[in-house]
């Protein structure tokens, strides 16, 4: 018999939430070191725009215990209320989010503002929430060329993908103006990390794109951006080192607001 990473993984049928917890699988340890990184206390008032699965949610949850916790997304289908008594969820769009300036000691945003109409802007908005003392973390992806892959089928899939999240009004390089845009807010103490993501980075990298590309993939096709041989053969070609690449680079900052 075969098992499975999560409940909702079986042989025959690929949810959503799959994809979300292997995302959090290869991201979290990342977050969570900066987090750690920095004095969040018990007492700490937290925001997170675009919880997701709500894994940091909940890891913030536990550590402020004593304080609170929003989780804000456009779909909180994932999200459990009740997972912790200092928690709240919120279903909003952030792009239109409207919080009380100097509210809170945290604001996390994970993979989240790169998709806003205007990042700029909603990055501006997100650092006035933070409090006096307060900081604001940032983590998006920055999207390497896609004609510079090792492969040529690796040059076709990462090409079309990228396409495609562009019509979807993904700003794909954002994230490498992430450091200077914080500085540009007024936060001070701003640090950054980058984290490389591909084929054959790690384990986790392979499962997430394999399970992504058995459930997406199929639009590249049908919209002719991709034949089905070569999204085939990227698919079988993972894990194996000729399929070896770094397709995009996750830009981690973060800052912190004055003490006035």
């Amino acid at each position: 018999m075969s098992s499975y990473s999560t409940g909702s993984l079986t042989k025959d049928q690929l949810s959503r939430l799959d994809q979300v917890r292997l995302f959090e699988r290869k991201y979290d340890p990342v977050t969570v070191s900066i987090l750690e990184s920095l004095p969040v206390g018990r007492t700490w008032r937290c925001l997170e725009l675009g919880a997701g699965g709500g894994s940091m949610a909940y890891w913030l949850a536990d550590r402020a215990d004593l304080g609170s916790v929003l989780a804000v997304d456009v779909d909180t289908a994932y999200l459990e209320e009740d997972r912790a008594p200092n928690l709240t969820i919120q279903r909003s769009d952030i792009s239109a989010g409207d919080f009380t300036p100097g509210t809170f000691d945290l604001v996390l945003a994970r993979a989240t503002v790169e998709h806003a109409a205007n990042p700029d802007e909603l990055l501006e908005r997100a650092a006035g929430w933070v409090a006096p003392g307060g900081w604001l973390v940032v983590e998006d992806f920055y999207y390497l060329p896609a004609e510079h892959a090792p492969t040529s089928v690796g040059r076709a899939l990462v090409g079309a993908y990228v396409r495609r999240m562009e019509a979807q009004g993904a700003d794909l390089g954002w994230a490498r103006h992430l450091p200077a845009a914080l500085a540009r807010t007024g936060l001070t103490e701003v640090g950054s990390r980058v984290t490389p993501a591909g084929p054959g980075q790690s384990a986790a990298d392979d499962e997430l794109i394999r399970l992504r590309m058995r459930q997406e993939g199929h639009t590249l096709v049908e919209s002719g951006l991709v034949e089905a041989g070569q999204l085939a053969a990227f698919i079988d070609a993972l894990g194996t080192p000729q399929a070896r690449d770094m397709t995009t680079l996750m830009v981690s900052a973060w800052g912190r607001r004055p003490q006035e």
